[in-house]
């Protein structure tokens, strides 16, 4: 039986973020930026729901690349951070020591650039380490369109699996009879799904007769004007 046919769950997964740096960032052009970002948080709250052993890698932080986004951070506050100077995070002890610490073969994969950080990190470590990579497409990017496609068709000629960050999510989830993590997941797509999270605030709300999720101020009127 194919290794690619066991679904994700929350016992067999790890996940590496990668350079998620603002200079790594700036040069994105496959994927809006601020997407990017919301894409990369919601993730990483999915894995600190499920207990997802997280690897924080760097690269340049002071040289060139900036610090990480304070918004992933803030998921993992306590997480260290390895700090590297190549580009392909495998070829940092730090890195191979902390994958091989958590224990798990699936690792799922965030990072910039795709065509750079992340192949050469996903084609070394499935090679020379037996690791099963996941690469999250929206949840990472690259310099152009171009430049992430192609990454991303190298990769998958390699044998590298192509996901989403909310399909990642949902396939941890997997059940919503599974109900110790399900209002910690709705929280998640309320806030980083889009349309999905939307759509379920309204049926919260005017289906379910829920309240709504924040307090605001007294809706006054209408009142036409004569």
């Amino acid at each position: 039986m194919s290794k690619y046919l066991e679904v994700l769950t929350p016992q067999n997964s790890q996940i590496i973020f990668i350079d998620q740096q603002p200079q790594m960032a700036f040069g994105v052009q496959s994927i809006d930026r601020q997407v990017l970002k919301n894409n990369v948080v919601g993730l990483a709250k999915a894995a600190k729901v499920f207990n997802i052993p997280a690897t924080i890698t760097t690269v340049e932080t002071e040289g060139f690349s900036g610090h990480t986004y304070p918004e992933l951070l803030a998921v993992f506050p306590d997480h260290k951070i390895l700090e590297r100077t190549s580009m392909n995070s495998w070829d940092d002890q730090n890195v191979r020591d902390s994958l091989a610490a958590n224990g798990r073969k699936k690792v799922i994969v965030s990072g910039l650039w795709t065509e750079v950080c992340n192949t050469t990190f996903a084609l070394c470590a499935a090679l020379e380490g037996g690791y099963e990579i996941y690469m999250v497409a929206d949840a990472s990017g690259g310099t152009s369109a171009e430049a992430h496609k192609y990454a991303m068709d190298r990769m998958v000629q390699a044998g590298i699996v192509p996901v989403t960050w909310q399909q990642v999510l949902l396939e941890w989830q997997r059940d919503w009879a599974r109900k110790d993590s399900y209002d910690a997941v709705m929280g998640i797509v309320k806030e980083h799904s889009g349309a999905y999270g939307m759509g379920v605030d309204y049926a919260y709300t005017m289906v379910h007769k829920q309240p709504e999720r924040v307090q605001h101020g007294e809706r006054i009127g209408p009142n036409p004007a004569k």
